[in-house]
């Protein structure tokens, strides 16, 4: 695959002697238009291949400055913060044929209105999955045994530790109980085998059931009723895609089937649960404890979260299960490959296509 800009050979002949010749000809770099801050090895490389346009101090871009974007450039490159509607579409030039995302869930983007423009959409899956798990898990540990309580009386409460106590600080052994996973996908899978690691029975819920020979090494129960794993399991991890079909998956009536004892970690999307309900249910003792690294209204938090992590309910993470230095470098590699693939005349190996649900 030839680098943009690079000199490339094309075959003539010599017109008096019919001899081939080299003739050198250049490609035009397209215009690649990047919203956020990416690592510098990244940018680097965008601006090697392209006519890379950097947000060098991460300012979020507003709308006005996305539309003059989509009216020059030839690939915009979104991250999740940036809200690529049909009305912003709508607007683009005619040169704007890719939107190569920096991201691996695309429900930000009017998937469905970039193809009736004719732009092609591409996201960057399967690098995250492990770095998510991980958060995930940690989640999984640090609610139920009160880790980031633990960690404000040395460093916010200071002098509220008088040492060691047989009854101080008890959280609850995870070890023995079940986990009931929402949405088997790679993430799921890869959250169940840490979780089986500590201890935990594995049940799941998903669209599809996963091949048996997953379930079995995972020894896995599988349920085609959300509702009823919801109502026997210990702790819920939330892992599925967002998607019209999930939104408020995590509904009133659904939290309302979670036992008392019972703890929820989301490092999926926020608006896969109801918010408001979930906290209704933590400040009704309803659950017992949440752990959130992804929120309905971000970056804005719901203060009574925020108070409700000050009471020790819930653990807050600002969006960061994700948040790798070699992760963020692998995305930003697949969005490169997705480019040069695509102007190379190729189909972009992590095409999204339209009209999923």
């Amino acid at each position: 695959m030839r680098l943009w800009g690079e000199l490339s050979p094309d075959l003539v002949k010599d017109p008096s002697t019919g001899a081939p010749l080299i003739a050198m000809t250049s490609k035009k770099k397209p215009t690649v238009y990047i919203t956020r801050k990416l690592p510098d090895v990244v940018e680097t490389r965008m601006r090697e291949l392209f006519d890379a346009e950097l947000n060098i101090d991460d300012t979020p871009r507003s709308q006005p400055e996305l539309v003059a974007a989509l009216k020059r450039a030839d690939v915009l490159v979104p991250t999740v913060t940036d809200r690529i509607d049909a009305a912003l579409i709508e607007q683009a030039g005619p040169q704007l044929k890719l939107i190569a995302a920096f991201s691996n869930g695309v429900d930000n983007i009017d998937v469905d209105a970039a193809a009736r423009k004719g732009i092609t959409v591409t996201n960057t899956p399967n690098v995250l999955t492990e770095d998510t798990a991980d958060m995930t898990m940690a989640l999984i540990l640090a609610v139920p045994r009160r880790l980031a309580e633990g960690a404000q009386v040395l460093t916010d409460r200071k002098g509220e530790w008088a040492g060691w106590s047989p009854t101080w600080m008890l959280g609850r052994r995870i070890a023995g109980k079940r986990i009931g996973i929402v949405g088997m996908g790679r993430i799921g899978t890869a959250v169940a085998r840490r979780a089986k690691a500590f201890g935990l029975s594995i049940h799941y819920h998903n669209r599809h059931r996963v091949k048996p020979e997953t379930e079995e090494m995972l020894e896995a129960t599988y349920w085609d009723s959300l509702d009823q794993m919801l109502a026997r399991v210990d702790i819920v991890s939330v892992n599925c895609p967002s998607t019209p079909a999930t939104y408020h998956l995590l509904s009133a009536r659904r939290l309302a089937l979670m036992r008392p004892e019972s703890y929820i970690v989301n490092t999926a999307r926020g608006g896969i649960i109801d918010e408001t309900a979930l906290i209704k249910s933590l400040r009704e003792g309803k659950i017992a404890g949440a752990g959130l690294d992804v929120f309905e209204n971000e970056p804005s938090v719901n203060p009574k979260l925020i108070k409700l992590a000050g009471e020790g309910k819930v653990v807050l993470l600002p969006h960061m299960s994700s948040a790798t230095l070699e992760g963020r470098i692998d995305m930003g590699e697949k969005v490169v490959i997705n480019i040069r693939t695509f102007f190379d005349g190729h189909r972009p190996p992590d095409r999204v296509l339209p009209g999923r649900d």
